[in-house]
């Protein structure tokens, strides 16, 4: 397995390029591939759609056919005075009403002519209460019923319009068709312009079907859609009466763009869809035909897809082969300096290979020899400058510190406080060996605590205790190591700042762990401060401070330099209520 990805390390550059070119040649292919498809469906489908969009004006003729006699029919009736006179007179005796009634069976029988091509049914109805109809049981629907019909009140509304309206018989209704379209219009007094009644030629969906018949087969099929969605018409016969919405979307579409065709979904297909608008039925003829049926057989996918895969796997021969020769040389290079610093950068590399090669041969050499005379000047200048640090942090106590701390335990010497200087001699050297005792850059939790302790435990000594100092430090935090002296100087702040308007307070030392982060914290509710754009804290008297040179900044700046710009100090105040330092810091156990 090592040796697997060692090959793999050493011959980078050959899989990049290998691979890059591979997915290239691949997308080019699959791209130029699914084009030739694309185009070819495109143009099968264009050329399908000119020979259906004949087919679909030949299917527009018969239907202007048929709008033609039914406005003869329509026409007809508005002229009968027969009709007129049956429907608007009132109150006749019964020889009168025999009389109009054989009028009226002369007159429709007369106009029913004009649709004997058709099978229809032609209902009248007037103001005055009286219907006829040619044949009751061809659309068997009563007078009540056609009186609250949405198909009269539309007539009411538009008496002069011709309008063609699609009607759906109960089961219980119809004897053999339930749907029907119905060409309606008002019956109107072309002077006064008086609606006297209205008339209704039914046909049965049937017949509208069979202008289109002869033009469908499996998965070509004719919709019509009236402007509600619904479709009134259709080879499919379970579709009448349903709504489509989305042919009307479809046909929208379709009204906005130039192509007369459209490709889209429907009945979960993949369809071609002509749409043409019928203006005298105020309907729309959907020719829907499944893309599959239409060219499925016509492009052999299969067949395509085979010889891309095959000039795929050509190419990718012959890209192998170019590829590895021309990056041998370089990759016998790269092994070559990924090996240098097992032999301490003193085994040089051999120069072959192409130009470029012999020249980073030759370069990689050159550097060698500069490398090894810049490290051992590297070496020597680091040695000597951690020697000059440690020597200047061990001298870094401030003097004033120790006479003021060696005076007081001198005068508690002299008052007979035995154990007290004792006690405070044992603090100060615990606190020197802490701090200038040992050379390591950073120290545990606990001991950084424990020279703090000791620190307090002096300035008590020396000032009193009016001032309380409390540890709250989490017991799995005692371990980790932080940098030396990044809480003392947090802490002599308060002390010496902090308290200058109180009379007394408390100081708080917090230690614990959030997530991977160490958070410290000092706190006091002393006197409080205004904090600077840059947060900063007043710095600290000489004569007061333990070390010399460590403030704020210095554990500010320490912290980031350690471990990064998202580590550091944070400092809230508030005049009155205190000050708040916070230090995060991440997790080391070494």
């Amino acid at each position: 397995m090592k040796l697997i990805f060692n090959g793999f390390k050493h011959n980078g550059l050959f899989i990049i390029m290998f691979l890059i070119t591979v997915i290239i040649i691949i997308t080019v292919s699959i791209s130029i591939t699914w084009t030739t498809i694309r185009m070819s469906e495109q143009f099968f489908i264009k050329k399908f759609s000119i020979t259906n969009s004949k087919v679909m004006n030949q299917m527009k003729d018969s239907f202007e056919s048929f709008h033609y006699s039914v406005v003869i029919a329509s026409n007809n009736l508005l002229q009968s005075s027969t009709v007129r006179k049956t429907l608007t007179e009132k109150n006749e005796s019964n020889a009168a009403m025999m009389g109009s009634i054989f009028n009226m069976y002369q007159q429709m029988k007369s106009i029913k002519s004009n649709l004997d091509t058709y099978n229809a049914g032609i209902v009248v109805m007037g103001k005055n209460g009286i219907s006829y109809a040619t044949d009751r049981s061809y659309w068997p629907v009563s007078d009540k019923e056609l009186r609250s019909n949405l198909m009269t009140r539309n007539i009411l509304e538009h008496p002069k319009k011709l309008m063609y309206q699609y009607d759906r018989l109960p089961k219980q209704n119809a004897a053999k068709d339930r749907n029907f379209i119905v060409a309606t219009r008002g019956l109107m007094d072309r002077i006064t312009g008086t609606v006297y009644g209205s008339m209704y030629i039914a046909f049965a969906e049937s017949e509208f079907r069979k202008f289109y018949s002869n033009y469908t087969s499996p998965g070509n099929h004719v919709f019509l859609v009236n402007k509600s969605g619904v479709i009134v018409s259709s080879s499919i016969e379970n579709r009448i009466g349903t709504s489509a919405n989305d042919l009307l979307h479809y046909a929208e579409k379709m009204e906005h763009n130039s192509k007369k065709y459209l490709l889209a979904r429907f009945m979960n297909k993949e369809q071609i869809i002509l749409m043409e608008y019928l203006p005298s039925f105020d309907l729309y003829m959907f020719n829907i035909i499944d893309k599959q049926t239409a060219i499925g057989d016509l492009i052999d996918k299969k067949e395509i897809a085979l010889i891309s895969m095959t000039i795929v796997f050509a190419a990718l021969i012959i890209v192998f082969l170019i590829s590895r020769k021309v990056t041998d040389s370089l990759s016998s290079l790269v092994k070559q300096i990924s090996n240098a610093s097992k032999y301490n950068f003193h085994q040089y590399v051999s120069v072959s290979g192409t130009y470029e090669t012999r020249q980073i041969g030759r370069a990689f050499n050159s550097m060698l020899d500069e490398l090894h005379e810049y490290v051992d000047q590297l070496v020597k200048a680091q040695k000597d400058r951690r020697n000059a640090e440690l020597a200047a942090l061990q001298q870094q106590i401030n003097p004033h510190f120790l006479y003021n701390t060696l005076t007081t335990i001198k005068f508690m010497v002299q008052q007979g406080e035995r154990e007290e200087s004792e006690a405070t001699i044992n603090a100060l050297i615990s606190l020197l060996q802490n701090t200038i005792g040992t050379i390591s850059e950073t120290i545990t939790v606990n001991q950084e605590v424990e020279n703090l302790k000791s620190y307090v435990f002096i300035n008590q000594k020396r000032y009193g205790n009016r001032i309380k100092v409390n540890y709250f430090i989490a017991p799995d935090c005692l371990d980790y190591r932080i940098p030396k002296l990044i809480l003392q100087p947090f802490l002599e702040n308060a002390f010496f700042h902090g308290f200058n308007l109180k009379a007394s307070g408390y100081i708080n030392v917090l230690v614990w762990r959030e997530g991977n982060e160490l958070i410290c914290e000092v706190v006091d509710n002393g006197d409080g401060m205004e904090i600077g754009i840059e947060g900063k804290l007043p710095k600290t008297k000489r004569n007061r401070q333990l070390f010399s040179g460590i403030g704020v900044k210095n554990v500010h700046d320490r912290i980031q330099l350690i471990y990064g710009e998202s580590y550091g100090v944070k400092i809230a105040s508030k005049l009155g209520e205190g000050t708040k330092v916070r230090m995060n810091l991440p997790i080391r156990k070494k």
